[in-house]
């Protein structure tokens, strides 16, 4: 099963169900403020039918912080289904904004898609920089907001 859908113009979603069950959502673009809104609501559909997500990142171009608030939401959203969501295959760019934000502590983040299906292996927790250097970032990226 394929569904399509635009998230403005910036940002494109489309999904399919794997064979094990898992519904995989491949985005495509930028993954921001101009899109949150109803990414969050495409992913909320999407956990409506199936309640273990992977997210496709390896064609999102830039992340930002409201971007990854749908990512960990949808996150908090499928744990409380009873279910999973899952980051797979980020680019180097929007790996350094998971790592910089340390989305790894609230979401399991995959190299590729097949990784994140069998549940192994997962990213390695070195590229991942301590909670300092991740406070530090943030309070860079927030002022100069």
């Amino acid at each position: 099963m394929t569904h399509s859908a635009a998230h403005e113009a910036s940002l494109s979603l489309t999904s399919r169900t794997d064979r094990g069950g898992y519904a995989i959502a491949a985005l495509s673009g930028d993954l921001g403020i101009a899109s949150a809104p109803a990414l969050r609501e495409q992913l909320r559909s999407l956990l409506r039918a199936a309640s273990q997500l992977i997210i496709d990142l390896s064609a999102v171009e830039h992340a930002d912080a409201s971007g990854l608030a749908v990512l960990v939401g949808s996150g908090h959203r499928a744990r409380l289904l009873g279910g999973s969501l899952r980051l797979a295959a980020p680019s180097p760019e929007v790996a350094g904004v998971l790592s910089a934000a340390g989305i790894n502590q609230h979401l399991d983040i995959f190299p590729t898609v097949r990784a994140a299906i069998t549940g192994q292996p997962r990213l390695p927790e070195a590229i991942f920089p301590p909670a300092t250097v991740r406070l530090a970032v943030a309070s860079m990226t927030s002022s100069r907001a």
